[in-house]
């Protein structure tokens, strides 16, 4: 039965729900397999972030784009993150914060995409 996201043990339930299926898939489980030896910090990374985001915690420190800037990603990779996290939230949970949650993953998917673009010197941007 799905459940709304309340506090930071949901979080960690979607994230670790997310990042296996991230692992695994074909398309971008290389790419995170390739950056993250030691999955611990990810993901406690992971929960602080998305506790932030979500419920206004105090506690994440870092600049998520600049880990992201030197991969070699495109929109593809953003298209397969965002549909691999929206299944993670609807298979565990509904209601406004998993709204908001997903809401907030297709807005970083884009602004993140952007930048890229823009750093490859193309400014064609899109909305998820």
């Amino acid at each position: 039965m799905k459940k709304q996201i309340d506090d930071i043990e949901d979080i960690k339930i979607f994230v670790d729900e997310f990042y296996a299926k991230v692992r695994t898939d074909q398309l971008i489980g290389p790419i995170f397999m390739e950056k993250i030896s030691d999955w611990r910090p990810h993901l406690d990374k992971m929960y602080t972030f998305w506790n932030a985001a979500l419920f206004g915690v105090p506690g994440f420190r870092g600049n998520p784009f600049a880990k992201h800037a030197p991969l070699k990603i495109a929109r593809p990779h953003f298209e397969r993150w965002l549909e691999l996290f929206y299944a993670t939230i609807d298979e565990y949970f509904e209601g406004a914060i998993a709204d908001d949650a997903k809401k907030r993953a297709a807005l970083m998917a884009d602004m993140f995409l952007s930048r890229l673009q823009q750093l490859n010197g193309n400014s064609d941007h899109v909305i998820f």
